[in-house]
């Protein structure tokens, strides 16, 4: 299952740094691509606005297939401000953009499984896939525009994996 979650969220994180470079945190003193796993990240009262935040949220399985296959649900949520130069009257657009920009990020929707626990990262037998996001209705919260969408991230548990 770890295994799965780190492939689904560096697939992610590197197609973003691609499709979008600007799109970028500074945490922890390193500036890396603007998408993080909320449960590796410490705890704060608010999520950052313009980047995605990956959270777990659900796990199933079907007893009677041969194979274990997992489906973890994945709440993929981010919010905007807007910019500064527009005094956030753009934030519209930029939640927009960043709509355009996630489901850019999903496709295609299968990747390699890796196991990134070593130094070098591993390739595992099997791939993971996802579905197409479900997207939530925006919420507004004083200034900033909050949107949620949920993916459904399948994965086939390999022997020694847990």
């Amino acid at each position: 299952m770890q295994n799965a979650q780190n492939t689904f969220y560096i697939t992610l994180r590197n197609r973003l740094a691609a499709l979008n470079p600007n799109r970028t945190i500074y945490l922890r003193g390193v500036t890396r691509p603007g998408i993080l796993v909320e449960s590796n990240e410490l705890v704060v009262a608010q999520p950052p606005s313009d980047v995605f935040v990956l959270r777990w949220i659900g796990l199933h399985n079907d007893p009677y297939l041969s194979e274990v296959l997992l489906q973890m649900e994945c709440e993929i949520g981010y919010m905007t401000e807007g910019t500064t130069a527009n005094l956030g009257m753009d934030r519209g657009a930029m939640l927009t953009e960043m709509d355009a920009e996630l489901i850019a990020l999903v496709q295609p929707n299968t990747a390699q499984k890796m196991n990134y626990a070593p130094s070098t990262a591993v390739p595992m037998e099997t791939r993971i896939f996802w579905t197409e996001p479900t997207f939530r209705p925006v919420k507004i919260e004083r200034d900033r525009l909050l949107r949620t969408a949920t993916v459904s991230v399948f994965s086939y548990e390999e022997p020694g994996e847990q």
